[in-house]
């Protein structure tokens, strides 16, 4: 079968499957279980409005439970079990990987990343949405600094190997240091400052997305705020930091949170760059690292990495909300 065909196929089978749900579903509560007619009809027509909800929304719940509930708890039990599942180990491979050094180092490194990349996208994301809005040519400054954005994570980190290369002929670092006269320096061998220079390749893709945001709610600032300061005599910082900044602070949060949930599960660029190797394990790294071993530690430190990001996904989406209250 031909993949047009298919998809054809898929479409029309899925909107009429939906169709005929929610019209056999309407059917089965006014015509059987309760029925809009006799002694009983106000009574009826109550009780299936109470329930039509929760009919509509089974589908739904049924999708996240076999797609979100299910692999959640499935790998929980997993990680109970060694790697061919065969032999029941509890939390042995919880105890073995907290006493790991490379997982102590990974999850080190993982809170230096939400520690700095969070905040350093959404700082030059809002630093720029506030100056390009000030510039004519602003528009075009926006679309360049956006750009990062539709490249991958793999693409990035090639390019920035190229600038990070250890020569000075291809590396800009290393091309600096030579017109000084300083020696090639390999910086992703570096222990502990590699991690940051790993962490610019993500500030820079990022920080066209929260100047995305942050430019959008600057712009829905009332003036009159503006204004009314401008007049009482505080100055270009003051009306950027003590006026438009607290107007935008739940924005904020919400580009800092969703950042932090994708630095929690960011992979490609340490994998491409240094393997893990150099002290630049992070927590997803190490899971891959031991996806393939003969214990089943991999599954424990994706338990890990899903207990981490559940609070700042859950904090996120109350945020979310609030703005649109």
């Amino acid at each position: 079968m031909s993949p047009l065909l298919q998809g054809v196929i898929t479409v029309i089978l899925g909107v009429g499957g939906c169709v005929g749900y929610f019209w056999l579903s309407n059917l089965l509560l006014d015509k059987v279980l309760f029925p809009a007619s006799g002694p009983n009809s106000g009574r009826n027509i109550n009780r299936a409005n109470l329930v039509r909800p929760w009919l509509f929304l089974l589908p739904a719940m049924l999708a996240l439970g076999l797609y979100l509930v299910y692999p959640v708890v499935g790998s929980f039990i997993r990680s109970l079990y060694n790697r061919a599942g065969d032999n029941f180990v509890g939390l042995g491979n919880y105890e073995t990987m907290f006493a790991d050094d490379g997982f102590q180092t990974a999850l080190f490194n993982n809170f230096l990343w939400v520690l700095v990349v969070p905040a350093a996208s959404t700082f030059f994301g809002l630093l720029v949405a506030q100056l390009t809005d000030q510039l004519r040519w602003g528009n075009i400054a926006k679309s360049l600094i956006f750009m990062p954005m539709a490249i991958s994570f793999v693409g990035a980190s090639l390019i920035w190997k190229f600038v990070y290369a250890n020569s000075p002929d291809i590396g800009i670092i290393n091309a600096v240091r030579d017109s000084f006269g300083l020696a090639p320096l390999d910086v992703l061998q570096l222990p502990f400052w590699n991690n940051f220079f790993l962490m610019v390749i993500l500030v820079w893709i990022q920080t066209g997305f929260a100047m995305v945001i942050l430019s959008a709610a600057l712009r829905g600032i009332p003036e009159e705020t503006v204004e009314a300061a401008i007049i009482d005599g505080a100055n270009p910082f003051q009306v950027f930091f003590k006026i438009k900044v607290p107007q935008i602070k739940s924005t904020i949060m919400v580009v800092w949170t969703t950042i932090t949930i994708l630095v929690l599960k960011v992979f490609d660029i340490v994998y491409t760059m240094t393997g893990g190797n150099f002290g630049t394990e992070i927590l997803p790294s190490y899971m891959m690292a031991y996806m393939f071993r003969d214990d089943g530690r991999a599954t424990a430190v994706a338990f890990v990495i899903m207990i981490i990001v559940l609070p700042v996904m859950i904090w996120n989406i109350r945020q979310a909300r609030s703005e649109m209250r």
